[in-house]
């Protein structure tokens, strides 16, 4: 009777869910993605007048900013937060003095009236007229050419049109194409760029739109934590720095700056330049650039996808102990775990986990993608009579907010709902799927849990996929529902 109470209130969360087998959105709906992983509860009072209990906060994940857009200037009154770069020694300036005429500000425009949208950096590839940056600096002409454009400025003053030829959305890099060529200065190896720990290395761009300007730093080895490879550049890279080269003494491109960590001090990133090396390889083979970029991310995004659920899935998912219920996490180098543990008076303590993947594939200023998050919270009281546990439990299992809020990039969320049984936990699962509108072939999955075998806890549990096939989706719900679990039984 009490399994049953609770399951009945459960249940009336559910409306306006459908409850048919699960299918893809139709293909004429496909669109684009933002998974979301907020906890799942809510400090408000519900019906019973019982506050219902916030998951305990889960801890923000410092990511790496891309610093493309330069921000507004500061009003009167105000303090620009990022610190302005340290005066050039005489070596960076002799160095600046030989690469400026190779500099290029990239400023995409929004083509009517040609108001300035975002700024970046990017550099002439030796005598040619290619010039490298980040794809994040070019992706709004990329995404929507109908609607936005671009120029060029360099140190002299002297203006241009570009022309995107070629994208690389996964490591973030771009080939355009401009009206003058390089002097020769920014020598882009055919081989790998060896080098060493503490060797010294110099960024060069346009901060914060202000002009021109190098930063000294050092190399410090390959980041981890990354899907793809990134430099640890440690220097400082700001806004409007994004595409512009880091080169050692001689001026050998060893990477492009792509972005910083926002609660460090001068640590940045760039991306290696034997990625750059096979970008302009396949530029020079092309007949002609793309006329229609977005089919062409969509399938690298694809690529992307296939790989990253493979390596999340190559070993079963670890199970971990919350009260007498076992838990599917992955903890690696691209996903962390974190946990946080609250006491509600004496009515009731809850216990929360979260493991968030610690990078993402940029697509646009307000997309990013290719990414997986699973938070788990487990709510017990042993005071409480069931019906008002029952009541508290329902009130954290919010399924009325997935997909309520409007997004362009996406479809509708389509959803359904059942009760399943692991071997050792009933549960109540709800799955929704929202297909890319851009990218045919993505969608995001989400699935919420709860476990409905004890009137005095409850196991809730969310898991966020972004940007994968709708096999790989499935894959990878299936196996997070797969491995739920219970050690003790009452």
């Amino acid at each position: 009777m009490k399994r049953a109470l609770f399951a009945l209130l459960l249940t009336c969360l559910a409306v306006g869910l459908a409850t048919d087998a699960l299918a893809p959105p139709a293909a004429a709906q496909t669109g684009a993605a933002n998974a979301t992983s907020a906890n799942l509860a809510r400090a408000t009072r519900n019906a019973a007048g019982l506050p219902l209990p916030a998951a305990a906060p889960v801890p923000q994940i410092a990511v790496d900013t891309p610093p493309a857009t330069t921000p507004n200037a500061p009003l009167a009154g105000e303090a620009d937060i990022q610190d302005a770069l340290p005066p050039p020694s005489s070596a960076a300036q002799d160095l600046y003095e030989s690469a400026r005429g190779d500099l290029l500000q990239i400023r995409m425009l929004l083509k009517n009236g040609r108001t300035q949208s975002t700024v970046g950096s990017g550099f002439l590839v030796g005598t040619s007229n290619l010039a490298l940056t980040n794809y994040h600096v070019v992706s709004q002409m990329a995404l929507d050419p109908a609607i936005y454009t671009a120029e060029y400025i360099d140190t002299d003053g002297n203006t241009g049109p570009v022309e995107l030829l070629a994208v690389d959305v996964l490591h973030d890099l771009a080939v355009v194409r401009i009206n003058r060529n390089g002097s020769g200065f920014f020598k882009v190896p055919e081989q790998k760029v060896r080098l060493r720990q503490g060797q010294p290395l110099y960024s060069l761009g346009n901060p914060l739109d202000l002009g021109f300007a190098i930063s000294e730093g050092v190399y410090n080895g390959v980041l981890t934590r990354s899907f793809y490879d990134r430099l640890i550049f440690s220097g400082p890279i700001n806004s409007g720095m994004s595409g512009g080269p880091s080169v050692t003494a001689s001026g050998t491109v060893a990477g492009i700056n792509v972005s910083r960590r926002r609660d460090g001090e001068s640590v940045s990133f760039l991306v290696p330049v034997m990625y750059a090396q096979e970008l302009l390889r396949k530029v020079a083979e092309q007949a002609a650039p793309p006329t229609d970029f977005n089919p062409l991310i969509g399938k690298q995004l694809l690529a992307h996808q296939g790989g990253m659920v493979d390596r999340l899935l190559e070993e079963p998912l670890t199970l971990k102990g919350m009260g007498p219920y076992l838990v599917p996490v992955r903890e690696s180098g691209q996903v962390r775990c974190w946990g946080r543990s609250a006491a509600r008076g004496a009515a009731y303590a809850v216990d929360a986990m979260s493991c968030v993947m610690q990078s993402a594939v940029f697509v646009s200023d307000v997309q990013q993608t290719g990414t997986v998050s699973m938070t788990h919270q487990y709510i017990r009281s042993g005071t409480m009579d069931p019906m008002r546990f029952a009541t508290l439990a329902s009130g954290t299992f919010q399924v009325d907010n997935l997909g309520s809020t409007g997004d362009p990039r996406l479809t509708k969320p389509f959803c359904t709902e059942r009760f399943v049984h692991t071997r050792t936990l009933p549960l109540r699962a709800v799955t929704c799927v929202r297909a890319y509108r851009k990218f045919e072939g993505l969608y995001n999955f989400t699935l919420l849990t709860a476990s409905t075998d004890a009137s005095q806890a409850s196991l809730q549990s969310r898991l966020d996929v972004s940007g994968v096939s709708y096999e790989n989706g499935l894959r990878v719900t299936r196996a997070y529902l797969g491995a739920f679990g219970r050690t003790v039984r009452r």
